[in-house]
């Protein structure tokens, strides 16, 4: 019985636990490029630039904040600092939108051009995040590292393994789930939501109705902001900041929109976790799992890992090729992409 809840409690240190903070880490990330799909018609490619825009102001006014002495703890001070990288984050969309979106916007072009657009955007944003700060990794996480440590973990229970819960993964969850909540309130139940809704399903009848294509536009880029650099932060205080690691995680981010259904708002959560468990799963190595689940004799000598961990983002591609080639609307049915 031992042998069966040691090997529980390792997939809960490195399956399921990871797997739900990446996943929520991903669906938020993902909520913004569908929110961009869905209203504005075009797929950004500048949003794991945008959100390492974000988190790099969040870093700067973190560093500022301890450098004063001022904190939160046992929480990070990034708490504190987030709403300085939500703020810069929407100045710098906005301001893009005004300079380069805008323009596109009124030719009416294809979303094509908007795609090409984008990642002119998106080089612009990582050489800017990189001139700014750097492009080593930069730590800025600070409080209380783990909310239950596997060493306190076995001296209660006796067990062989103990569960290790890091504070910023219970962070991540507990704040995708206010962000997921606070989201499909407003869309559902705000005049403002309602309008983009309207606006996303049918343009001109949206006009027709009166509604401000200008303040729709305004409120996406907002909430895009926020999205971007609330899951940029998280992604930076369970990992590390480097600029590279947001260019690379547009791939797993587009993946959890388009699988889950792009423009659809569910089914980019759902894509997020089916993307993040996806990755933990395979790059995982189940030598101690099988260790404790089979007979001695048969234990592997191997690590028993399907793919390593610098695979992982092949995994999101696999994915998201076959989903392309299956079901190109995605889960739940989203915008055609």
């Amino acid at each position: 019985m031992d042998g069966i809840l040691n090997a529980l409690i390792l997939l809960s240190n490195f399956v399921i636990v990871p797997g739900m903070a990446y996943g929520s880490q991903l669906a938020i990330g993902a909520l913004g490029v569908t929110l961009v799909f869905g209203i504005l018609r075009f797929s950004n490619f500048a949003h794991g630039d945008t959100m390492a825009f974000g988190t790099m102001i969040t870093v700067l006014v973190t560093w500022a904040l301890q450098a004063w002495g001022v904190s939160i703890k046992p929480l990070p001070t990034a708490l504190l600092a987030l709403p300085f990288g939500i703020l810069g984050t929407v100045v710098l969309l906005l301001l893009t939108d005004r300079w380069v979106y805008r323009f596109y916007r009124r030719q009416k072009v294809a979303p094509v051009v908007f795609l090409i657009a984008s990642v002119g955007v998106m080089f612009v944003m990582n050489g800017l995040v990189r001139f700014i700060i750097g492009p080593d990794d930069q730590r800025f996480a600070d409080g209380d590292r783990f909310m239950m440590k596997a060493r306190e973990f076995k001296r209660m229970t006796g067990l062989s393994e103990g569960i290790a819960f890091k504070t910023s993964q219970g962070l991540t969850v507990l704040t995708a789930v206010i962000v997921v909540a606070a989201l499909f309130w407003f869309l559902n139940r705000t005049r403002a939501g309602k309008s983009m809704r309207a606006y996303s399903d049918n343009e001109d009848l949206a006009l027709l109705s009166g509604i401000n294509p200008e303040r729709v536009v305004l409120i996406t880029w907002t909430i895009t902001a926020a999205l971007a650099t609330i899951a940029g932060v998280l992604y930076g205080l369970d990992k590390s900041f480097k600029p590279f690691t947001y260019f690379q995680l547009l791939l797993p981010i587009f993946a959890s929109a388009i699988v889950g259904g792009l423009g659809n708002p569910l089914g980019a959560i759902a894509g997020g976790f089916i993307i993040a468990f996806s990755e933990v799963t395979v790059t995982y190595a189940y030598k101690k799992f099988l260790y404790y689940t089979l007979p001695t004799d048969w234990a592997p000598e191997g690590l028993t890992q399907l793919l390593s961990t610098d695979y992982k983002f092949a995994v999101s591609f696999v994915i998201l090729v076959l989903v392309l080639l299956l079901r190109p609307t995605g889960i739940f049915g989203g915008k055609a992409t």
